[in-house]
């Protein structure tokens, strides 16, 4: 019997839980080689795309039991859910705290008050600047040409990474924001092994989780 359309799960996967995982980008080049010797080389993705390998730590047979029944809440591949990536999780560098000014989500026009999170990725004309779409909301922090807004002068979308201001910013003046985020992602693969190692402890196999665009 088909359980329907995949969707998405707001709920995180604990963090205890990718204790010892790996994460890393993938992308995806296109390179054709020309007669001359010279290549062409292209990309049909607009961003990179986050994997990660947890599980793979000796962990108590509780933990190992929370892991599998997070896989099987999410039916495998079929939903996705939050992931809090340990290298990136923060609008600013990881050492420090985010700040209403770390991020640069637009420019007012006297009339637009919805702007979409994102985070930039290197400087100036080569930045890559990711869409977040999974922030967590009570901390994100906002400003206008450089003042913090008040808390209640602004609403934030968890689920899509929305923000979306009480009054339109003047033409011209920078929208910025600082914040923590998670990654949208699901199980890459639909099976899940789990070993015991003894009395109370288990080894779970290397779980894969793919990010998902949200």
């Amino acid at each position: 019997m088909s359980l329907g359309l995949s969707a998405f799960h707001e709920v995180r996967l604990p963090v205890r839980l990718a204790f010892g995982g790996t994460s890393g980008i993938e992308r995806r080049t296109e390179i054709v080689g020309l007669a001359s010797g010279f290549e062409h080389r292209s990309s049909p993705w607009a961003h990179g795309r986050r994997r990660y390998l947890v599980g793979t730590a000796t962990r108590s047979l509780d933990e190992a039991a929370e892991l599998v029944a997070f896989f099987e809440a999410r039916r495998g591949r079929l939903h996705g859910f939050r992931f809090r990536d340990p290298a990136d999780f923060k609008s600013c560098a990881p050492s420090l705290a985010p700040a209403p000014g770390d991020q640069v989500l637009g420019t007012g026009d006297g009339t637009r008050t919805a702007f979409q999170l994102a985070k930039a990725y290197g400087t100036g004309a080569e930045a890559v600047v990711r869409p977040i779409a999974k922030p967590l909301a009570a901390t994100v922090r906002a400003a206008v040409a450089g003042a913090e807004l008040a808390p209640g002068a602004f609403f934030v979308d968890a689920a899509t990474g929305l923000v979306v201001l009480a009054t339109a910013p003047a033409a011209g003046a920078a929208v910025t924001a600082g914040f923590l985020f998670d990654t949208p992602v699901r199980f890459d693969l639909d099976r899940i092994d789990v070993t015991l190692e003894g009395f109370g402890a288990a080894r779970v196999g290397a779980v894969s989780l793919v990010e998902v665009r949200a």
